[in-house]
């Protein structure tokens, strides 16, 4: 960096963080904004996992059979709000779209070096630091109800496997051996090793805006309202509090980038995944490492305050209210594959997951604003947030990342760059 620049940036989930923080050490003047407290949103409610395996989309080539199977029945992991499908229609025709070998393969390149080093990534950015106690090195395992729902899932194992991700298979009775606290309902369990979670995504997110802070950065909360141009240039992000001035932005702010994106006349195809976790406090059994539960597609995380079982997926945008159906599937299944679990009580969560429809974030300059996008990670903002706001930092300072950065070109839904 040659000049310090005045950098607001807009949303306090792990992208804005990682990114307020990283442009913070490069020695600029920066803001981080946000109506809400930092990881008020999906960086509080995520299943806290730094999922490095996690490189295969939604929208596989099979998405179209297995979404439409799931879709009539009411005992699967996918959930519609049918009076939001019209506005949805759009956004799921170029989803579906994409669900085929070529475009599902272009996905999956370009999400591997953005989620296969997320633990060295979070490490970087709080070694030192008063967040890096919630930092801790795990395996991961699959559970599956038998060898062959192992081996039906060939497909994302197969680009596991290249990414060097070989599991260790464990069946029958020896599962319970890795794993006691998995009843007889799961017969096979692939291991992968040298993962990492969070233990307190909350407690993370509140200890990562203090170590901007600490290193002389800002926070306001406050609701922003616009972003002012003139020449096409960003001058200052308009609040709910007053103007505030400035070189640069990075829009941040998960789903609630949409809008704000409206205010530049900037269309982005985004919708939100509605995604669901019941906390289960005062567990009497936790996993010895986290773990993916293959028949509710929901993971399960081991925490400080509890045991996390959070997944599912819900289109029906951001204006309604929880569901019952996703969180008693999650209920049902964590019963089902935890036959000897007790708690005191359990906690209930819903949130947005901003997808967009290749399945990739907007990452880079929104034309020629000063304004940057860091947004749209799907299922992997946490598990990518540190990354993309090292990406974001180096691109405002004029460094080239030594990565292709065209599949998460922020321009890249207007008619001129499509």
């Amino acid at each position: 960096m040659t000049t310090p620049n005045k950098i607001i940036v807009i949303g306090a989930g792990i992208c804005g963080l990682s990114t307020a923080i990283w442009l913070r050490r490069a020695g600029h003047d920066v803001t981080l904004v946000d109506r809400e407290g930092p990881g008020a949103g999906a960086s509080f409610g995520n299943a806290g996992l730094l999922a490095q395996w996690a490189m295969v989309p939604v929208n596989t080539p099979d998405l179209l059979t297995t979404g439409l199977k799931y879709l009539v029945n009411p005992g699967s992991p996918l959930f519609m709000q049918w009076g939001y499908l019209p506005r949805l229609a759009p956004w799921l025709m170029r989803f579906v779209a994409r669900a085929n070998a070529r475009d599902c393969r272009r996905a999956i390149e370009a999400l591997i070096p953005l989620v296969t080093d997320s633990v060295d990534q979070h490490v970087a950015l709080t070694k030192g630091t008063r967040a890096e106690q919630w930092i801790a090195s795990s395996d991961f395992g699959y559970a599956y109800p038998s060898r062959k729902a192992f081996e039906d899932d060939a497909y994302a194992w197969g680009f596991k496997r290249g990414c060097g991700m070989v599991p260790d298979i464990i069946e029958g009775d020896a599962v319970r051996d890795v794993e006691p606290i998995l009843g007889p309902a799961t017969q096979c369990l692939a291991m992968l090793k040298g993962h990492g979670h969070i233990t307190d995504p909350g407690a993370y997110m509140a200890d990562l805006a203090k170590v901007l802070c600490d290193e002389g950065g800002a926070y306001r909360r406050a609701e922003v309202r616009d972003i002012k141009l003139s020449d096409g240039r960003i001058t200052a992000v308009e609040t709910d509090q007053g103007l505030i001035t400035c070189d640069h932005a990075v829009l941040a702010a998960g789903i609630w980038s949409k809008a704000l994106m409206r205010k530049l006349g900037i269309k982005v195809h985004l919708e939100a995944e509605r995604g669901y976790h019941l906390h289960f406090k005062g567990p009497s059994q936790v996993p010895r490492n986290p773990l993916m539960i293959s028949q509710g597609k929901f993971a399960v995380n081991p925490m400080a305050t509890g045991l996390r079982c959070a997944g599912t997926v819900e289109l029906g945008g951001i204006q309604k209210g929880p569901s019952r159906a996703p969180l008693d599937l999650i209920r049902k299944h964590a019963a089902a594959v935890f036959p000897d679990l007790t708690y005191d009580s359990i906690e209930e969560w819903m949130g947005f997951r901003p997808t967009t429809p290749d399945s990739l974030p907007l990452i880079g300059e929104l034309g020629g604003t000063g304004v940057f996008a860091a947004f749209g990670h799907q299922h992997v903002g946490l598990t990518a947030g540190p990354k993309t706001g090292r990406i974001v930092a180096g691109l405002i300072d004029g460094q080239r990342p030594n990565l292709d950065m065209a599949p998460y070109d922020a321009n890249r839904f207007q008619p001129s760059t499509r």
